[in-house]
């Protein structure tokens, strides 16, 4: 990130980071064409967009699914090889820790790996990219040690049902009476058959 000088004028060369355009319309025709088993995820199709270049919409779980399974992928001959590396690193370790099932003997080296991917992420990424939710992927591994497998931690069934919950609203104006109202009647319907 060195000032070049070209004649009279100074020039600041883009990030290694930095995708171009036509790395920006790769990047959103790879994951267009995504296709995913029904109910692994959104329609990925759909929170791409082709004329802005941006994925639009995401929610948690997508986002999740973009960094644990889809990134490694469509940045494949995108970016120069030591920073895709770095960022296939850590999908590879979001996929490690968010496994179902946890060898104890591998989590000192876990906990190692994801000190180290961090830092060559630093190492190509600029100070202002590393907030507090960047530094807390270190200390996922000792949660992993404290309270078992990540995904049993995880709030998306309770996204999920709360979403249930929403769809039972009629009556705008007394929102918790027409959730009680709803989930009461589902309950004795259920009991009943």
């Amino acid at each position: 990130m060195h000032l070049i000088p070209k004649g009279s004028r100074t020039y600041l060369p883009p990030a290694c980071q930095t995708m171009s355009t036509k790395e920006k319309k790769s990047f959103c025709h790879c994951l267009q064409n995504v296709k995913v088993p029904q109910g692994y995820s959104s329609n990925i199709k759909s929170l791409v967009s082709i004329n802005d270049l941006k994925l639009v919409g995401l929610k948690s779980h997508d986002c999740h699914v973009l960094m644990q399974q889809l990134l490694p992928v469509a940045i494949w001959r995108i970016l120069p090889d030591k920073v895709r590396a770095a960022i296939t690193r850590l999908c590879f370790l979001f996929n490690a820790i968010c496994s179902k099932v946890i060898d104890p003997a591998r989590l000192d080296e876990l906990e190692n790996k994801a000190a180290i991917v961090l830092c060559q992420m630093e190492m190509y990424f600029p100070p202002s990219f590393f907030d507090i939710m960047v530094h807390l992927i270190v200390h996922l591994v000792r949660e992993m040690r404290l309270c078992g497998p990540i995904f049993l931690c995880w709030m998306y069934p309770i996204e999920w049902y709360m979403k249930v919950l929403k769809g039972y609203t009629k009556n705008q104006h007394r929102l918790e009476a027409s959730i009680v109202e709803r989930y009461v009647a589902e309950e004795c319907i259920e009991f009943c058959s």
